[in-house]
C-alpha cells in the first residue's frame, strides 16, 4: 500500500518550486552559444576519419515545368519537364516520364525519360529501356538497355585530346 503526502528529508531541504528561476530568467542570464559551422580539420595520422564532401542533389519534381539553365557542381534529378541546358560536374538523372529539351554536360547521365538534345563530354551514359533520345552522344562509355530509342550520332570511347586509351598519340599518315 502506498502512502502519499509523506515528507522526506531531501524534499524539506529543497527550495519550493516557486523559488526556482523561470526559463526566461535563466535564458537571459546565460550568454548565447556560438557555433562554428566551418569543417573540422584533423592532423594527418589522427584517429578521426576524413570524409570527402558529399555532393548535393537537386530535384525537379514530376509536377513542375521549368525553363532556364542549370549549372553547378552537384547532382541533378529531373522528374518533370525542363527546357534549357544542363551543365553540372555531378550526375544527371532523367526519370521515367520526365522530358528534357536542351544540351547536357555532366559526369554521368542516366536517361529513363525523353531527352531532345545533345549529350556532350560525359564520362558515362546509361539509356534505360524506357528512354527516348533524339540527339548526339559524346561519352566515354555508353550502356543501352533493350527497348531504348536513339536517333542521332554516337561517339563513344574516344579521348577528346586525340590520344588513345593507352596514352600513345594517334599517328597521321606521312606526307608524300
Amino acid at each position: 500500500m502506498a502512502i502519499f503526502n509523506q515528507s522526506s528529508s531531501s524534499k524539506k531541504d529543497a527550495p519550493p518550486v516557486a523559488d526556482t528561476p523561470s526559463f526566461a530568467a535563466r535564458e537571459a542570464a546565460t550568454p548565447p552559444a556560438h557555433t562554428d559551422f566551418s569543417p573540422a580539420t584533423f592532423p594527418r595520422g589522427s584517429a578521426a576519419v576524413e570524409t570527402a564532401p558529399v555532393a548535393k542533389e537537386s530535384l525537379i519534381a514530376a509536377d513542375l515545368t521549368i525553363e532556364g539553365k542549370i549549372e553547378g557542381s552537384g547532382h541533378v534529378r529531373i522528374a518533370g519537364k525542363f527546357k534549357g541546358d544542363v551543365n553540372v560536374q555531378g550526375d544527371l538523372s532523367l526519370e521515367r516520364g520526365a522530358r528534357l529539351n536542351g544540351g547536357v554536360r555532366a559526369k554521368k547521365v542516366v536517361v529513363a525519360g525523353e531527352l531532345e538534345g545533345n549529350i556532350e563530354s560525359a564520362a558515362r551514359v546509361e539509356l534505360l529501356d524506357t528512354s527516348v533520345l533524339i540527339g548526339d552522344i559524346k561519352a566515354g562509355t555508353l550502356t543501352v538497355a533493350a527497348g531504348a530509342k536513339i536517333r542521332g550520332h554516337i561517339d563513344c570511347g574516344w579521348e577528346t585530346s586525340g590520344t588513345q586509351k593507352s596514352g600513345v598519340k594517334a599517328e597521321s599518315a606521312p606526307e608524300a
